[in-house]
């Protein structure tokens, strides 16, 4: 059997039905390795990392690491592409890849445009991140509360202004 699913683009999108361990009929594409034996959607444990470009490499190497408190797991200087590449590890093993290439074009925030909206995260403790945040001459915006799951949040920006989110959990 074969599914065609037409997405919001209206490309076609050819999928191929799996059945797995668990009995569970699913679709994925015949192109993408099979996934977990329970679902699809499970075949993600979690997000490995996000990769950011940055315009001033010590800048922003010095607010991930010494702001933020990201842990460095490597630091390599890719001569060819005169380029930095700094993989940064959260408590849980998530990471974040902190580029610097020459001439990188900007990206907008804003107004918002599509793409990547923000990046956030975890916190325990909210009003604690934020007077860390702000004793380090970062701005943060007034706290707010999300109205779906009634959990408290803000937002500040790394040095390129990239939108970053505490999320208190």
């Amino acid at each position: 059997m074969h599914l065609v699913a037409r997405g919001s683009s209206n490309r076609e999108i050819a999928r191929t039905p799996w059945r797995s361990a668990c009995g569970a009929a699913t679709w994925i594409s015949p192109t993408f390795p099979d996934p977990s034996p329970c679902t699809a959607t499970a075949m993600f444990t979690r997000i490995h990392h996000a990769a950011i470009i940055c315009v001033d490499y010590a800048r922003s190497r010095h607010f991930y690491t010494d702001v933020l408190g990201l842990r460095i797991v490597a630091e390599n200087h890719r001569a060819q592409r005169d380029s930095w590449k700094l993989d940064l590890a959260l408590p849980d093993g998530s990471q974040i890849e902190l580029f610097s290439f020459p001439n990188a074009p900007a990206r907008p925030s804003y107004p918002e445009a599509c793409g990547l909206r923000h990046l956030a995260f975890a916190v325990g403790d909210l009003p604690a991140c934020i007077r860390h945040l702000e004793a380090h001459g970062v701005a943060v915006e007034p706290v707010r509360t999300d109205e779906y799951t009634g959990r408290r949040f803000t937002f500040f920006a790394d040095p390129d202004g990239l939108p970053l989110e505490l999320y208190e959990t």
